[in-house]
């Protein structure tokens, strides 16, 4: 295998108002870019373009790429248009620059600014302009935030957003108005306050998930109000049921509450599936013995978590299931985290590797001398052969820091989880609920059979075949 050379990466990035309001496309900025690469003689690049993508922050598809191709040494230059195009914060610029650019050995050119980090001058005048970029923007959200804050004190909707189920927005006069789904509001705060289940309501209103019909009888906007960073304001718009109506269902839904405070012991809940048909299993009441766990394909009442009709999958009571797995979880961790201390005593390979990679590329530099002396042909195997094993050690050396990283994920995880067998009697349902979630990525029951799929706890995931 041929080393494989660098290539430049020309990062573009446009925000959804950028066109508009800034006077540059994609377009543009890459005919930039690849100019600037062709006036320095730059022949291999290549475009990262993030359309539609807000600079404050960079959890974007081709940022990603982009990161992952550097650490694997495969860039030499970043090359912008503009600073704000890499990040408009200046925390995640500086971290790009000083965490993953330099330490990768790879140059930052903005054009806009005629910046290049591979000065000292460069370096510096970008952690001003960095500063300067999260001043204007931070400036900008301030004065913002207190505009939006006194229109919703004078009772106009803030805009923006998803407009409430029962109203449409009226953008000439900044507030809401009750459209044709009103009544099918009022009717739910009226099916509701006669004792009607969530379930009942979402399925005779026609909405997909009980969830959704919680949410818009908690809504407080149906009263009149309006609810903006946690502060209620009382609105211009129309509302669609009393204040009355709203607070006496408010108080039914805390009663009901109290009355199902019996679901948190559903410790498992979300994480149980059916490893007949792949569907997710439920808790399920079962008299005064406790609660059982089923398939939801075994639900008539909830088509669309089914998985193609009935299930033959058997129900299992939850609580043995539940001791199971935690039983399960706890007895891994103390042994695994003794051998995960042993594996760090073993030694870092990574000296081993860097060793042999300069050995390699000393040779190899030897036989280009050598060829160029002599102009013997014969060397040419001699050198292809050196320079595949030098990839092959780089390649070795990215997995080991891939299983290094990896194997320092496990030794926090089995710490956090020693920590929580000790404190597992005097934590809170909830408590419990969030310690299992973190460390189990699913369970699979099928009949007498439970699989644990385990996150970071294992190399391969499933970790743990059990018959309760």
């Amino acid at each position: 295998m041929a080393d494989r050379a660098r290539h430049a990466a020309l990062y573009v990035r446009v925000s959804t108002d950028a066109q508009r309001e800034e006077g540059y496309s994609i377009d543009a900025q890459s005919e930039m870019l690849v100019a600037y690469c062709v006036s320095r003689g730059i022949r291999q690049y290549e475009l990262y373009v993030d359309g539609g993508f807000s600079g404050s922050h960079i959890d974007r598809p081709e940022m990603t790429r982009l990161i992952a191709d550097i650490r694997l040494r495969k860039i030499s230059h970043v090359v912008v248009y503009k600073l704000d195009r890499l990040s408009r914060s200046q925390k995640d610029t500086l971290y790009l620059i000083e965490d993953v650019l330099l330490p990768n050995g790879v140059s930052f050119v903005s054009l806009n600014e005629n910046m290049d980090t591979a000065t000292p001058i460069g370096r510096a005048m970008l952690g001003i302009m960095s500063a300067f970029a999260q001043l204007e923007r931070e400036t900008i959200r301030e004065r913002t935030r207190m505009g939006m804050k006194e229109r919703v004190k004078s009772g106009l909707w803030p805009g923006g957003g998803k407009i409430p189920f029962g109203y449409d927005y009226d953008a000439s006069r900044g507030i809401l108005v009750p459209n044709r789904d009103a009544d099918t509001v009022r009717l739910m705060y009226e099916l509701y306050l006669r004792g009607w289940s969530m379930m009942a309501i979402a399925r005779y209103t026609g909405l997909k998930y009980e969830r959704l019909a919680e949410q818009i009888l908690r809504r407080k906007t149906n009263a009149g109000y309006i609810v903006y960073n946690g502060e209620t304001y009382r609105g211009q718009h129309e509302a669609i049921v009393s204040e009355e109506t709203y607070e006496a269902t408010m108080r039914k839904m805390a009663e009901r509450a109290r009355g199902n405070l019996g679901q948190a012991k559903c410790l498992l809940a979300g994480l149980i599936y059916c490893g007949v048909c792949g569907a997710k299993m439920r808790y399920q009441k079962w008299g005064k013995a406790g609660y059982k766990i089923y398939c939801y394909s075994q639900d008539k009442g909830k088509p669309h978590l089914s998985h193609g009709g009935p299930c033959r999958n058997g129900k299992m009571w939850a609580d043995e299931l539940e001791q199971t797995v935690i039983e399960d979880l706890f007895s891994m961790s103390s042994k695994r985290l003794e051998n995960e201390s042993e594996d760090e005593h073993r030694g870092d390979a990574r000296e081993l590797f860097e060793k042999q990679m300069d050995r390699l590329s000393r040779k190899l530099k030897n036989l280009y001398h050598l060829y160029g002396d002599s102009g013997d042909q014969a060397l040419t195997e001699t050198i292809e052969d050196t320079k595949r094993d030098l990839e092959a050690v780089k390649e070795r050396l990215l997995a080991y820091e891939a299983e290094n990283q990896s194997s320092q994920a496990r030794q926090v995880a089995l710490t956090e989880l020693n920590n929580a067998e000790k404190a597992w009697d005097y934590m809170t349902q909830a408590e419990k609920q969030n310690v299992l979630r973190s460390m189990i990525e699913r369970i699979v029951v099928t009949y007498d059979r439970v699989e644990v799929y385990y996150k970071l706890l294992t190399d391969a995931g499933k970790d743990a075949i059990m018959e309760p």
